[in-house]
């Protein structure tokens, strides 16, 4: 459904109403869409990796994502059951061609039924890649049971390898639950190291100007010291206090020349539809890692984007940046087939924009206009 997006509401129709309007509104404005094959828009892109949130809920409030206080969260009744998210994947893999899945939130560990959503994915897709995005609170607990029931890798979201710095990013005390948690990802990773498919880990770092955007040498060391790829993503306009400016963000350039004092950067070729650059780290002993720059503000790769994105509440969002989302999930609970499912999905595809939410404007554009929807609320 064409929606005003504010803090995560619900809206006030019958569920019945809610998919009367989600299919109006798609055939109206979609009429034109592919009514078999995959996900497809009218650029030429093609959606093969799929993006769905658990939850809104988090146990952070980074600064860059979530309000320090007085966020409004879903009712849990909004929120998509375990066997609703389990069908949309089957959908979006079997009919639509999706090809890679990652969990996403919020923070996807506070679902107490998450071991049981990816042991189901995994049931029905045994070759399908499944990934989750986490702070790497509670891993340490849940880590071997997740990876019994089909998980593949993880990106762990750190922003600092300082203790007191993520305290004042985060607005917790956290810290040595998430080490926890990464150093068992770690141990995970070479645990597994010589199997067909070893585990995968990776770090996401955002710099924050004034608080750690003088730690990029550092968490590349980190990672340099552990095997892992850390990627710098630039700070993006979808934080809730809606505090964003071009001016005050780190840049990608920023990120490259901070790195340059300590290494040498090589690219590395390949990228595909990857929003990372990738680059290694070069001393005078040759290679000491690698590094990602994401820079989805200064370098976007929206021509390149293959991803669709389902929220919590079960809306399909076609860009991270969008200003509508459409209601898949009252046409779940209203009786629709997968077919129909499928097909709202390819419609709700076929109007994702040329860029960020919009048609040629970048998120530095004074034409843009930030999402009143937080990152945590959309799902990253």
């Amino acid at each position: 459904m064409n929606v005003s997006l504010g803090m995560p509401s619900i809206r006030t129709e019958s569920v019945a109403d809610r998919a009367s309007h989600t299919r109006d509104t798609l055939e109206r404005r979609a009429h034109d869409a592919p009514t078999s094959g995959p996900l497809a828009d009218t650029f030429g892109r093609t959606g093969t990796d799929l993006r769905v949130s658990l939850t809104d809920l988090c146990n952070l409030r980074c600064t860059y994502c979530m309000p320090a206080s007085g966020m409004t969260f879903l009712p849990k009744e909004a929120v998509l059951t375990a066997a609703e998210v389990v069908r949309l994947v089957r959908v979006a893999v079997d009919v639509l061609g999706v090809r890679e899945l990652r969990l996403t939130g919020g923070e996807p560990l506070l679902r107490r039924d998450l071991e049981h959503i990816v042991a189901s994915i995994r049931g029905n897709h045994p070759d399908l890649p499944i990934a989750m995005t986490t702070n790497a609170i509670s891993l340490e607990k849940h880590l071997p049971t997740l990876h019994q029931a089909g998980l593949n890798r993880i990106n762990v979201s750190l922003d600092t390898v300082d203790p007191a710095t993520f305290a004042q990013l985060s607005r917790r005390t956290k810290f040595s639950e998430v080490m926890d948690g990464l150093n068992a990802a770690l141990r995970l990773r070479d645990q597994t190291a010589g199997d067909s498919a070893p585990f995968g880990v990776k770090i996401n770092s955002v710099l924050m100007r004034g608080v750690n955007d003088h730690q990029a040498v550092d968490l590349a060391q980190f990672g340099i010291d552990h095997g892992i790829t850390v990627r710098f993503i630039e700070q993006m306009p979808l934080d809730a206090d809606h505090g964003w400016t071009r001016q005050n963000m780190v840049t990608a350039h920023d990120i490259a020349t901070q790195l340059q004092q300590r290494w040498e950067l090589q690219p590395r070729a390949g990228r595909g539809s990857a929003p990372a650059e990738l680059f290694d780290l070069v001393d005078s002993c040759g290679v000491a890692g690698q590094v990602g720059i994401i820079a989805s503000v200064t370098r976007p790769f929206c021509s390149a984007c293959t991803r669709t994105r389902i929220t919590a509440e079960g809306k399909i969002r076609s860009c991270l940046f969008s200003h509508e989302e459409f209601d898949l999930a009252a046409l779940l609970r209203s009786g629709a087939s997968d077919d129909q499912i499928a097909q709202a999905w390819r419609q709700a595809m076929w109007l994702k924009p040329k860029a960020h939410g919009m048609g040629e404007a970048g998120l530095d554009s004074d034409a843009y206009e930030q999402p009143n929807r937080s990152m945590s609320a959309i799902g990253g």
